[in-house]
């Protein structure tokens, strides 16, 4: 009997663009809900990020929904990759100063290594599962 493994794996890109002080940006009404958002989702991130760094036994992943969602990356099962875009403006350097310390702080972060997502499955139980879903698209069609 021949085995075979699925590897199963997730992506989350996340992109905070608009977290920007709301004095100099000026925006009113949504707009400002949704940077006052991205901004408190930041500082969630940030309460994570301190707390894996330290060890702490209590990692606040229920803080916000961005940090939910991304308990599985930050955890011992994932992998994390961060980009953070910086301005090159004169304006904006008190802001790129604390987006680079920011990710400063994430960069000493050990997450671990990261598990893989491996699931053993029998070639006759493949078979049957592949013929199933063929079977059941015809049907939808």
């Amino acid at each position: 009997e021949e085995r075979n493994q699925i590897i199963r794996g997730k992506i989350n890109l996340v992109d905070l663009a608009g977290s920007e002080r709301l004095d100099r940006s000026g925006v009113e009404g949504k707009h400002a809900k949704e940077t006052l958002s991205i901004n408190k989702s930041l500082s969630s991130l940030t309460d994570v990020f301190s707390a894996l760094a330290q060890q702490s036994s209590h990692i606040p992943f229920r803080n916000s929904k961005l940090t939910y969602l991304l308990q599985p990356c930050l955890s011992n099962n994932g992998k994390t990759l961060m980009i953070v875009n910086i301005s090159p403006t004169e304006a904006s350097v008190q802001e790129s100063i604390c987006s680079l310390r920011f990710a400063s702080e994430v960069a000493k972060v050990e997450l671990g290594r990261p598990k893989r997502g491996i699931q053993e499955v029998r070639k006759k139980e493949q078979n049957s599962s592949t013929s199933k879903n063929r079977r059941g698209a015809r049907n939808e069609v």
